[in-house]
């Protein structure tokens, strides 16, 4: 999928250097009565950090290449979201608190996003300005990983003792856990920047769309290896267990992907292209000559060099949904021509957006909300209520192989969840003209509300398996639709910017995304510091797709009236 579309990109625009005194007015219009000069374009001898001069086309094998880093990331993702509830449990960690482990990592998410963005935008590394903070996340990755699915293992291994062993082997694989989860949830900041930095606008958007293409079939095969019986198997036997074999080939795809990644596309050192000269950096200013409004990060500077044409942005800000660094692609010499993204300067921007925007992150917290409690104790909910096995039994009694049996099927399920979601952001593009986005949007929370309320009604194995294809939809729907109407809500005030003269600073998609993406974070805080009190009380996992199919349901009803709808 894309959410870069003709209107919102990052698409490089002629520039001219114009008078000062001249009114605002009539610059924009000698902009737009020069965009077919050719003198008028930068020299790529003179360049900007990352700004204005174009990088070479790159190939769809190049692409693709470049791609293969969310395959093994969102492989790896799914390993996580099948196994750690069962993992958890498997180790002794009390009901009450098995969800509380998702509440560290969208903390630090929160308070750390912005700082590590506008570092990587910052870097100065001889390999360039993205691919270190790629690496070492990976390798933490990898780190987390290994605590996660070998914790156990490892400390039954060393200690005897069984109570310091259950408490020692708990604390382990809770540690992996939170350092995949943050490890994996920051690098997508810096993969999409990377991607940003080295290609030109066309091939962005072929990139993204290999981005999703790969991040589907990464999530469809991590659950297939997850549904797989591994403990019976030769390599079972030969590695000890079925989660070892599963740390295995996620380990192995994990980095053979990650380093194809890194050597996919060259990278230019931030030092190699500022070293060009002083004015490498005039194209920044106008990131201070924006207007103090909603979605400004910068205060407005005085006599700015440089006019955007109207859909001109910084290249290396961050239009996706899911971008991490929504910084200014460098740091100039002269400190008022950038400013870097703070939590700060984040929240500020929500706090200050427009009431469809409000409405729109409303919208997403709650379905974010109602997602993340089916997807992530999915598993663990077969396990227990359709299977009716038992986590905390001995590991070679019949309750807990009936568990582990319903784990495995459980991937199934989600596995079924990943295709289906490929095959209905497929299908969107056909049910558009006659739906419209807000129909969409409605269809989407309304049928995921609907199939959890039968799955906590009925748990039969088939009919879970069935309407586990309805998850696809609901998945599909939160990748697409809200990042869709932010730019059709941009479109239209672009629009209504044009008719007034395009005297005022159009405002850069880049925060609104991020507020987004700030919804799925709280949203994950608030599924793990209440699910886990609300399972103890109930004394049920029964109660995790009852909340799913409540929130989702609350969504619908929220979307129908507050959201507004777009022609």
């Amino acid at each position: 999928m894309t959410l870069l579309s003709e209107d919102q990109s990052t698409r490089p625009q002629p520039c001219r250097v114009l008078e000062p005194s001249k009114h605002a007015g009539s610059l924009y219009q000698d902009a737009k009565d020069l965009t077919g000069s050719k003198d008028y374009y930068m020299d790529s001898a003179e360049g900007t950090v990352f700004g204005a001069v174009e990088p070479p086309k790159r190939s769809l094998g190049r692409l693709i290449l470049h791609g293969l880093v969310m395959f093994g990331r969102e492989f790896c993702y799914a390993v996580e979201a099948a196994f750690v509830t069962p993992v958890l449990l498997s180790v002794g960690l009390p009901r009450s608190m098995y969800s509380l482990v998702w509440l560290i990592s969208p903390i630090l998410g929160l308070l750390l996003q912005p700082v590590i963005g506008s570092a990587s935008d910052h870097c100065r590394s001889p390999w360039g300005r993205r691919r270190p903070y790629i690496l070492t996340l990976g390798l933490l990755m990898v780190v987390g990983l290994t605590l996660f699915l070998n914790g156990d293992l490892v400390i039954s291994a060393l200690i005897a003792d069984r109570s310091a062993r259950r408490t020692l082997s708990i604390v382990v694989v809770m540690l992996g856990v939170v350092l995949f989860d943050f490890s994996a949830d920051f690098i997508d900041g810096p993969i999409k920047a990377y991607l940003f930095d080295v290609c030109a606008y066309q091939d962005k958007e072929r990139g993204l769309h290999c981005h999703a293409l790969l991040t589907g079939l990464g999530g469809a095969f991590g659950y297939l290896v997850g549904a797989m019986d591994w403990g019976h198997s030769i390599l079972g036997q030969l590695l000890g267990s079925e989660y070892q074999v599963i740390y295995f080939f996620s380990a192995l795809t994990w980095s053979v992907f990650l380093t194809v990644h890194l050597f996919s596309i060259p990278e230019q050192p931030l030092d190699k292209v500022a070293a060009r000269g002083p004015s490498a950096f005039s194209t920044l200013r106008q990131l201070g000559s924006q207007r103090n409004g909603y979605g400004t990060l910068g205060k407005e500077a005085e006599n700015p060099p440089l006019l955007p044409a109207p859909d001109s942005r910084p290249r290396s800000f961050s239009a996706h949904g899911e971008g991490n660094a929504i910084t200014c692609s460098s740091k100039p010499p002269n400190k008022e021509a950038c400013e870097r993204m703070t939590l700060k300067s984040l929240l500020k921007a929500i706090i200050s957006m427009p009431g469809h925007y409000r409405c729109l992150c409303i919208s997403h917290l709650l379905g974010w909300t109602a997602f993340l409690c089916n997807m992530l104790f999915f598993t663990d909910f077969m396990g227990q209520i359709v299977y009716k096995g038992n986590p905390y039994a001995e590991h070679n009694s019949t309750a807990y192989v009936t568990y582990e049996r319903g784990v495995e099927i459980g991937c199934w399920g989600l596995c079924i969840n990943a295709v289906s979601s490929a095959f209905f952001s497929y299908l969107q593009r056909f049910l558009l003209p006659y739906v419209g986005l807000k129909g969409l949007y409605f269809v989407g929370y309304f049928m995921f509300g609907l199939a959890t309320s039968l799955i906590s009604l009925f748990p039969n194995v088939i009919a879970t398996l069935v309407l586990c294809s309805v998850f696809g939809i609901m998945s599909s729907t939160l990748y697409t639709i809200p990042f869709n109407l932010i730019a059709e809500y941009q479109r239209e005030e672009e629009e209504e910017m044009n008719r007034r003269g395009g005297g005022e600073a159009a405002r850069g998609t880049g925060v609104d995304c991020a507020a987004l993406t700030c919804m799925v974070q709280l949203a994950q805080i608030l599924v793990g510091a209440g699910l886990g009190a609300l399972v103890n009380a109930v004394d049920s996992v029964v109660v995790v797709v009852l909340s799913a199919s409540t929130v989702s349901l609350l969504g619908c009803i929220f979307i129908a009236l507050f959201i507004r709808c777009v022609e």
